[in-house]
């Protein structure tokens, strides 16, 4: 085997794979210093900016195969330990050079603003246009400089850069565009030679184009689009949760985020509920009750990754005297409006913080509930009278971890564990807004 490198070799990298997707599969790993696209072997070179960033790629891809639009691609270590200039100039990027720049932006943690834009690419000539948008790859924009020259050394200079610390990395290819057309002078939209430009259009809906981008633009095919793993954002917390592979019916290749659960008790159940429960598999991003069918919902979770074990571990659980049926829905996302809920920016989603160990207790519905964040003074007492109005409690466990109080909950079924989570999740107890996950212990 060769030995480990900083760089990576990609094997079977079809025509319609751009260096965006290959990006997309490998940032979550680490910063990417070099990308060398090989397009008449069908293979590509990517340099990692340390070998542990790359060995741990690696690990991960031992164990999941990685995919891009459906085409299986083959990753090893390179017998180069550095991708050198010279090898980048011979290769080449192939695009030609515009004064327009269409720019990716990876781990978006910070709203991203035309103003932020402006502010990260006026440094390096005059910005006449900024259109952002969202795309199935992620956060975008469109860069409109007054002068070509200008671009180019935008480009040079910001390419794989992050815009805050850690995190808003850039990547930046040509456009294929000559001019862009901007209605708008918005959050979305600036156009910086026209400043008269109305903020939003008037009696009607905004125009729809690149996303909600306030501008009128067909999507270029020879562009970045999302990759087979659109779950891969949270790859290295995955690797680091299951570093022997992945459980037991999980493919790792799933890219439906959002699920419909239909079987529900509509008497009994309402959004937060859903939410308690879905959300010990991934984010949630909203979720909507089906009026017309009132025993259906609509679920949108973080990725298609979080869907999956939502749908792998609920299928068939019971609930209010119901069992669920857990399916990927036909519909993509769950649009904005008033039947719908946004938890988008809640701050009870539990992936934001602790995602490793929060995929690694990720389980079908047990018995037994694990209880957190409690108060230090609690009783057993306290806790019992909490939580038996959902069932019978054959036994509890209170105990101290890390200084913190936790407690173990048995029930007589897992229908009445997980009644008592959804039921009972985030709320207060103790004058302590307390956490329930299911427990994957099995006595006490």
């Amino acid at each position: 085997m060769t030995e480990p490198s900083k760089v990576i070799h990609v094997r079977n990298v079809g025509q319609e794979i751009s260096e965006n997707d290959l990006l997309q599969l490998f940032q979550p790993f680490g910063v990417i210093t070099k990308l060398v696209m090989l397009r008449a072997k069908n293979q590509a070179l990517l340099q990692m900016q340390d070998i542990a960033a790359a060995v741990n790629a690696m690990q991960f891809y031992s164990n999941v195969q990685p995919s891009i639009r459906g085409r299986s691609v083959y990753v090893q270590f390179s017998s180069h330990q550095e991708l050198t200039t010279v090898d980048q100039n011979a290769q080449g990027r192939g695009d030609e050079p515009n004064r327009i720049l269409l720019v990716s932006i990876h781990h978006v943690l910070y709203p991203i603003t035309v103003e932020v834009l402006h502010q990260v690419f006026s440094p390096h000539g005059i910005v006449e246009k900024i259109v952002t948008f969202q795309k199935s790859a992620g956060f975008q924009a469109l860069i409109q400089y007054e002068l070509t020259q200008t671009a180019i050394s935008a480009r040079n200079s910001l390419q794989g850069r992050n815009i805050y610390d850690g995190c808003c990395q850039l990547d930046i290819q040509f456009s294929n565009l000559d001019e862009l057309q901007v209605s708008y002078n918005n959050e979305r939209s600036r156009d910086f030679t026209n400043p008269n430009l109305p903020s939003e259009p008037k009696g009607k809906s905004p125009q729809q184009g690149y996303g909600d981008a306030g501008a009128m633009y067909p999507w270029q095919g020879s562009g970045p689009r999302g990759v087979g793993f659109p779950q891969m954002g949270n790859a290295a917390a995955i690797a680091t949760a299951f570093p022997s592979g992945l459980p037991p019916g999980i493919s790792g290749t799933n890219d439906r985020c959002t699920i419909i659960v239909s079987n529900v008790n509509p008497d009994r159940i309402d959004e937060d509920k859903l939410f308690n429960l879905f959300s010990i598999y991934g984010n949630i991003v909203r979720i909507k009750h089906l009026r017309n069918k009132p025993d259906h919902a609509l679920v949108q979770m973080g990725d298609g990754f979080q869907a999956e074990l939502a749908v792998h571990f609920l299928k068939g659980a019971m609930l209010f005297g119901q069992r669920l049926e857990v399916n990927y829905s036909k519909y993509p996302n769950i649009n904005t409006g008033p039947e719908t809920r946004d938890y988008s920016n809640s701050n009870l989603n539990r992936f934001n913080r602790n995602a490793a160990k929060n995929y690694r207790y990720c389980c079908s519905p047990t018995k037994m509930i694990h209880v957190s964040s409690l108060h230090q003074d609690v009783t057993e007492e306290e806790i019992v009278a909490h939580l038996e109005e959902h069932g019978p409690i054959v036994n509890t466990k209170l105990f101290e971890m890390n200084g913190k109080k936790q407690a173990l909950i048995l029930f007589n079924n897992e229908e009445q564990a997980t009644e008592a989570l959804v039921c009972q999740h985030a709320t207060s107890l103790g004058g302590s807004i307390i956490r329930i996950s299911f427990s994957q212990v099995q006595s006490i």
